[in-house]
C-alpha cells in the first residue's frame, strides 16, 4: 500500500524555520517525481516546490523562492522541505504528493499527482 507520512509542522514565529518530512512507504521513491503543496482555510490548494527523481532539478512557487528549499534522500524514502524566514502567510496545512510523470509542472497542478500524504500544520504567528 502506498502510502506517505508529513512530519515536523507546528507553531512557529515570522522569521522563524521548520523542516518538514515525508516518508513513503509501499512504493520506490525514486520512481517518482514529488512536490509540496499547501492550502490554507477558504483557499485553493497551492504548488510550493517540486522536486525531480534524482534532486537535480527543483522548483519553487514565487512566494517562496529564497526561503524555502526541497531535497530528498531516496535511500531513506524521505523528501524534506525547509523552510526559512517564514511569514504568517505560510501559514497552512502542507501536503507531499507523488508523480509518476517526469515533470514539474509551472506552476504545479494538483491533478498531476497520484499519491498524497495526510498533511501537516504550520502555523506562523507571534
Amino acid at each position: 500500500q502506498l502510502q506517505f507520512v508529513e512530519s515536523g509542522g507546528g507553531l512557529v514565529q515570522p522569521g522563524g524555520s521548520l523542516r518538514l518530512s515525508c516518508v513513503a512507504s509501499g512504493f520506490a521513491l525514486d520512481d517518482y517525481y514529488i512536490a509540496w503543496f499547501r492550502q490554507a482555510p477558504g483557499k485553493e490548494r497551492e504548488g510550493v516546490s517540486c522536486i525531480s527523481r534524482t534532486g537535480g532539478i527543483t522548483k519553487y512557487a514565487d512566494s517562496v523562492k529564497g526561503r524555502f528549499t526541497i531535497s530528498r534522500d531516496n535511500a531513506d524514502y524521505t523528501v524534506f522541505l525547509q523552510m526559512n524566514s517564514l511569514k504568517p502567510e505560510d501559514t497552512a496545512t502542507y501536503y507531499c504528493a507523488a508523480n509518476r510523470l517526469p515533470f514539474c509542472s509551472d506552476p504545479l497542478n494538483d491533478f498531476d499527482y497520484d499519491y498524497w500524504g495526510q498533511g501537516t500544520q504550520v502555523t506562523v504567528s507571534s
